[in-house]
């Protein structure tokens, strides 16, 4: 790797680089770098995980670029989250501390625009700003961009799946058109592709790894046991890693706020963030994370977004999502900046169809270990207490005046009495609640389940549980995940969801649970033995609709699909291309204006015969 200084970086770089302990560049910065200083006035699209250095890799060389002596936006950063807008403007300030009338000024949504327009009246030669607070502050006139040299897009594809989509491209219409565009990126989908293709110009690609991959640095693992052990499965996860700090990922708010109640019922050091939290509440959950008073960190993918959280040791899926990208960007969380981490994914049976599917894409292999028993996690444990115990820092001077206490209270008692007490004070709790633990693991192909071990249809509450604090509620060998292409961009709700449902079908019985919106899509749970119904119900209702129903499940158990019914393989792919939906849309069209046509001509020709009739009345 080479060092900044023989990247070209001018004193004043160097020396807050330093600071900061870097010594070398990181992959993304070492090919950047270079580009953006060559005469080459082509823009970038560069494909990097998360933690690999990205800031650095577009901040550095665009520091050294700007003109200090004027006092206009020269650069724009948008990122799709105010946290990751915080950050990022942080790390530049931190880049540019020695260089002398550098203004760096972040903009963003739940902050008081009063403040932000305070810190605009000098104008900053670097703004960074998600979407929307940005939109509003060009409204107002508070801030221009006909001048900027360089627009950047940091996470490029979250902001496209948080549906900034239209902020974007009005943005874009507000700047220059001799603008370099900077697009960096954790994976390349066919809408990155689209904004690379309309608004930039002959754009170069520069990737780290082969596209929308996985970190080389993080661990996969999964572990596979019943839905209703899935909690039992976390804690033992958990337990067996003492030092662990990472995030868990639920699919729903309801699921987060479940998992996160259960744990700190438990004794975990552990919160939630989810979308009813305020501005306040999420600020408070995300500062106890950072400075490690929390261990867990609960969310949905949704409200995890432009998190950045250094030093994870793991990410654990409690639910896999319902694309690969997430997962990809969940597992980028961790193995940060050169350092290992572990994605943990907890699934069941019908889920390792899911498991293959993602390998395939992000090129990663997954290894299935099995549950820790209760010995296993009672090991781990004494061993991290003996750890502690022997790399405690003994201040002598403030222990000297009680330690004579302390040989009194303990006279008599020998060496391994001593050991034996200290290790139960310490230890009790782990080996009550483990000396009977069961195994929950299954194997690849289980036996049939005896009756009564699956979740009642009718059950309410979220996926399972267990004795210790998780509602419990029907399992997902009971139901399959199914999806529709409209999401809260098209203005789609739960509410909405239900509505589409019972219009479509026409019964108001069908069991739906665990409906969540996403910005492109709705995914819902429906009862195994109604998925044919609601299939045929959607083709045949809804055959001239934009409106597509379709599975998402990774495995399928043997259903036998009737004509026309069609199944994705788990994760984003649409049932009928954009052609097809065109030409359907062209038919319809032309369809309706024949009829317009003969309702005219038919009017026409009844007038014409009325004033015939009236004539020779």
């Amino acid at each position: 790797m080479a060092t900044f200084e023989e990247l070209g970086f001018k004193e004043e770089i160097l020396k807050a680089v330093a600071d900061l302990g870097f010594e070398q560049a990181m992959p993304i910065q070492e090919k950047v770098t270079p580009f953006l200083f060559s005469d080459d006035d082509r823009d970038l699209v560069a494909l990097a995980q998360t933690g690999t250095g990205k800031t650095g890799g577009f901040g550095l060389p665009v520091l050294q670029l700007i003109d200090v002596t004027q006092k206009k936006i020269q650069a724009l950063v948008l990122a799709p989250t105010r946290e990751l807008c915080i950050q990022i403007s942080k790390d530049l300030k931190n880049f540019s501390k020695y260089m002398e009338g550098m203004k760096v000024v972040p903009v963003y949504g739940g902050e008081s625009i009063v403040r932000q327009f305070k810190d605009l009246d000098v104008q900053p030669q670097i703004l960074v700003a998600t979407p929307g607070r940005l939109i509003d502050l060009i409204e107002r006139g508070k801030v221009h961009l006909e001048e900027i040299k360089f627009l950047i897009l940091d996470e490029a594809d979250e902001m496209l799946n948080m549906g900034f989509k239209e902020d974007i491209e009005r943005i874009l219409s507000e700047t220059p058109e001799s603008r370099r565009t900077l697009l960096f990126s954790a994976t390349m989908p066919k809408e990155i592709a689209r904004i690379a293709k309309e608004y930039m110009k002959n754009s170069v690609e520069i990737a780290i790894g082969e596209k929308n991959s996985g970190n080389e640095n993080v661990r996969h693992i999964y572990y596979m046991v019943a839905a209703k052990n899935r909690y039992a499965c976390l804690k033992r996860v958990v337990d067996i890693n003492p030092d662990i700090y990472g995030i868990v990922f639920c699919r729903t708010r309801q699921e987060t706020k479940d998992v996160a109640e259960a744990l700190m019922k438990d004794g975990y050091n552990a919160d939630a963030l989810h979308g009813d939290l305020s501005q306040v509440q999420r600020d408070a959950v995300m500062q106890k994370f950072r400075i490690r008073n929390l261990q867990l960190l609960v969310a949905t993918d949704v409200a995890a977004r432009g998190l950045d959280v250094n030093n994870l040791t793991h990410v654990i899926n409690y639910d896999l999502p319902d694309d690969v990208e997430s997962y990809t960007h969940r597992s980028g969380r961790t193995g940060r900046a050169g350092k290992t981490g572990v994605s943990i994914s907890i699934i069941h049976l019908r889920e390792k169809g899911k498991i293959k599917v993602i390998e395939k894409v992000i090129k990663k292999t997954f290894e299935k270990m099995p549950v820790p028993n209760g010995l296993e996690v009672c090991k781990s444990q004494l061993v991290s207490l003996i750890d502690k115990l022997k790399n405690v820092e003994v201040n002598e001077e403030q222990i000297n005046d009680y330690m004579q206490m302390a040989y009194d209270s303990l006279e008599g008692m020998n060496r391994e009495d001593i050991i034996k007490h200290f290790v139960s004070l310490e230890f009790n709790q782990f080996l009550n609640y483990y000396k009977d633990s069961e195994d929950i693991n299954i194997p690849d192909k289980p036996e049939r389940p005896e009756r009564g071990e699956r979740g009642e249809r009718g059950d309410r509450g979220g996926r399972g549980g267990d004795k210790r604090g998780l509602r419990q509620g029907y399992t997902d060998e009971n139901f399959t995940r199914l999806k529709i292409n409209k999401g809260s961009d098209a203005g789609f709700s739960p509410k909405r969801v239900l509505g589409v449902i019972n219009d479509t079908t026409r019964d108001k019985q069908i069991k739906i649970k665990d409906i969540e919106i996403t910005p492109r899509y709705s995914f819902f749970d429906v009862p195994n033995n109604q998925v044919a119904k609601m299939f045929k119900a959607f083709r045949e209702t809804l055959r001239d609709s934009d409106i597509v129903l379709a599975e998402v499940s990774g495995e399928q158990r043997g259903r036998k699909r009737s004509r026309g019914e069609s199944f994705d393989d788990g994760f984003m792919n649409e049932r009928r291309s954009k052609e097809r939906r065109k030409r359907r849309e062209d038919r319809r069209d032309e369809g309706d204006w024949k009829k317009r046509k003969d309702r005219h001509d038919g009017g026409k020709k009844h007038k014409k015969e009325g004033q015939r009739r009236n004539k020779f009345n």
